[in-house]
């Protein structure tokens, strides 16, 4: 298998709309526990569904970096990221305010686990668990997402 690694730019946001699909970064956190595959999910601060840590594109860093970030606050996992997008999902995301819900694409960025730390900064707010490659692919709501779990083979990235 072959994979291009394109340099990644920071994002510059504008002052644009906030109508239309919307990107998300986020990260597919794993580690290796005696030769078993474990990924780290989290549970969404409402409607308790587990995901994986997701957030919007941050001024100035690239997307592999946002990633990165929202795997450290929502998960408190810090680590090696991979700077290679190894899926795409959609979902729709219920404004807090209410409203109609905005479709949302989230690029997936696998993070290798070097570091679990207790204290974090959305401990309180979101409950987390590492599981089987197998049981997170079953534990999430979006098809595509399971896909992307089920797939994912480490040994394709150098981390």
């Amino acid at each position: 298998m072959s994979l291009i690694r394109a340099r990644q730019l920071p994002v510059k946001l504008g002052r644009g709309g906030k109508d239309g699909v919307r990107t998300q970064f986020g990260a597919l956190i794993w580690r290796q526990r005696k030769d078993k595959l474990q990924v780290l999910l989290v549970k969404s601060r409402r409607s308790k569904r587990w995901i994986i840590p997701k957030g919007w594109p941050m001024h100035g860093e690239t997307p592999v970096q946002a990633a990165a970030i929202e795997a450290w606050e929502e998960a408190g996992v810090k680590g090696r990221p991979a700077p290679i997008c190894i899926g795409l999902y959609s979902y729709l995301k219920t404004p807090r305010e209410g409203g109609l819900p905005k479709p949302c694409v989230v690029a997936v960025f696998p993070l290798k686990a070097r570091w679990v730390f207790d204290k974090y900064p959305e401990m309180h707010e979101r409950k987390r668990k590492w599981v089987s490659q197998k049981k997170a692919a079953s534990l999430v709501a979006e098809p595509e997402l399971a896909q992307i779990i089920r797939h994912f083979d480490p040994r394709h990235y150098k981390l």
